[in-house]
C-alpha cells in the first residue's frame, strides 16, 4: 500500500506538499540544456516567493513561456501544482520545512547550513557536512565515525 496511501487513508484531511528539489530535477530533464539554468531560476522564484499569489503569477509566465515549445515540462509541473504550492497554507516561518516531502532533508536543512556557514568549525577536525550522514561508510570505516 505504501505509506503515502497509509497516510491518505487513515489521515484523509492531510494535505500533500510535493518536493520542489525531485520536481525540479524532474522537470529540467523535460528540457534541452539551453533552457535549463532559465527555467531553474524560474522554477526557484517559484517556491521562494513571498506569497501565494506571487507564486502563481510566476508560475504561469513559466507555463506561457516554457510550455508552448516544451509541453511535456509545463504538464509536469501543472499536474503537481496544488501539492507543489501547499506550504503555502502554513505560516511562513514554517515554509523551508514543508517545500521538500523528506523528512530527513528537511529536518537538517538548518543544522547543514549552519556547518557550510562556520566550515564544521564546531568539530574538532571537522567538515561541512559533518555530522550528517549522506553516504554509506566505506569498507573499514564505521558509520559515524570521525573523518580525517
Amino acid at each position: 500500500m505504501g505509506f503515502w496511501l497509509a497516510l491518505a487513508k487513515v489521515f484523509p484531511e492531510t494535505r500533500h506538499q510535493r518536493c520542489w528539489v525531485h520536481k525540479t530535477a524532474n522537470l529540467l530533464d523535460k528540457l534541452p540544456m539551453g533552457e535549463q539554468p532559465g527555467a531553474k531560476a524560474k522554477l526557484h522564484e517559484i517556491r521562494k516567493a513571498g506569497t501565494r499569489g506571487e507564486a502563481t503569477g510566476v508560475f504561469d509566465e513559466f507555463v506561457a513561456t516554457y510550455g508552448v515549445k516544451w509541453s511535456r515540462a509545463a504538464e509536469c509541473l501543472i499536474k503537481d501544482k496544488t501539492g507543489l504550492l501547499a506550504f503555502y497554507d502554513f505560516p511562513a516561518e514554517h515554509r523551508g520545512h514543508l517545500r521538500t516531502s523528506n523528512a530527513i532533508e528537511s529536518t537538517f536543512a538548518t543544522g547543514v547550513a549552519a556547518d557550510v556557514r562556520d566550515k564544521g568549525s564546531r568539530l574538532a577536525g571537522g567538515r561541512a557536512g559533518d555530522g550528517v550522514q549522506t553516504d554509506p561508510p566505506g569498507p573499514g570505516e564505521v558509520a559515524g565515525a570521525q573523518r580525517k
